[in-house]
């Protein structure tokens, strides 16, 4: 049914998964899959998809290494997110050593005992 009524939404879609599947494959099935979906990229005429698969051709390299070994940049954002939070929580700090300090708290596994509190478990 959506098909006919958004053969547009219908193909954008199926592209999308396509692309999503590839980073769940082993890395020479993931590289014959990207291979495939750029050139379905190429003529599906939607252009955000054609523009993504420029972007993709460009970070071949990288996006063929992310394959093989299976890692990401999303532990390291997600600790610049924890330090963006913790620096709003603060609303501005005196000294920035204050800063870096309640950061590299936050993100380690350290967990001081606070005078006058239970140890943590």
């Amino acid at each position: 049914m959506m098909i006919a009524c958004e053969p547009k939404l219908y193909r954008a879609y199926l592209l999308k998964e396509g692309l999503r599947l590839c980073f769940k494959r082993s890395h020479d099935v993931a590289v014959e899959e990207l291979g495939k979906w750029l050139k379905w990229a190429q003529r599906c005429r939607i252009p955000e998809f054609v523009a993504l698969g420029r972007k993709i051709k460009r970070h071949k390299a990288a996006i063929h290494s992310a394959f093989k070994y299976k890692l990401t940049n999303a532990r390291i954002e997600a600790i610049n997110n924890n330090i963006k939070v913790t620096q709003r929580m603060g609303y501005g700090y005196k000294n920035i050593d204050n800063l870096i300090a309640l950061a590299l708290l936050r993100n380690s596994d350290v967990k001081p005992t606070i005078p006058g509190r239970m140890p943590p478990h």
